[in-house]
């Protein structure tokens, strides 16, 4: 299966100034989203293996977009999600961000394994969806537990799917909660 991308979006956000103090590093957060027709809109079908395999390359896709965007900095935040038009269901979405969606970002990206944090539902176009963000490296760093929230004023279509990657260059401005921090990291998922 080939999924049919019908549109796509990039947005940018660039962080300077956080509760008055000038961050050295700007913290850059950036969203791919790939709009896709949904195969399956308007039917059950047991069997999603067939979607599942044609998420990776959408991931490729994303990840390459994603990193234009991010530009010129490398990633160290990531997360994923997806809305689906109200013809689909929840499961579609979540068939497209398994580990054959992970595992080409994660080789795209660079780095370790951590889980990637993920958000999906059903909606109407123009519904806004928190996109949750952690260290692609590490899981335990708290200075990356992040986000972006998107709202595509014309997505998804009842018979769309949205997928959505985004990336950081870095933890939140003024991170102070303690924990594991990403120039300490050591081993896979920051642990020795």
């Amino acid at each position: 299966m080939k999924l049919k991308i019908r549109r796509s979006y990039t947005f940018v956000e660039n962080r300077i100034v956080e509760a008055g103090k000038t961050a050295k590093l700007p913290l850059r957060k950036v969203a791919a989203v790939l709009v896709v027709e949904n195969p399956y809109a308007g039917r059950y079908v047991q069997d999603l293996n067939q979607m599942i395999a044609a998420s990776a390359a959408m991931s490729r896709e994303l990840a390459a977009m994603a990193k234009v965007a991010l530009a010129p900095y490398s990633a160290q935040g990531v997360g994923k999600g997806a809305l689906v038009g109200i013809a689909g269901e929840q499961e579609h979405a979540n068939a497209l961000l398994t580990t054959a969606f992970a595992e080409p970002l994660r080789e795209a990206l660079g780095g370790g394994k951590a889980w990637i944090s993920s958000m999906t539902k059903v909606a109407m176009a123009g519904t806004p969806i928190d996109i949750p963000m952690n260290c692609k490296d590490a899981l335990y760093v708290r200075s990356h537990y992040d986000g972006m929230t998107l709202m595509l004023p014309d997505a998804p279509m009842p018979d769309e799917i949205a997928l959505i990657l985004c990336l950081a260059n870095r933890g939140r401005l003024n991170a102070r909660v303690g924990g594991l921090s990403h120039d300490k990291l050591k081993g896979e998922n920051g642990l020795v």
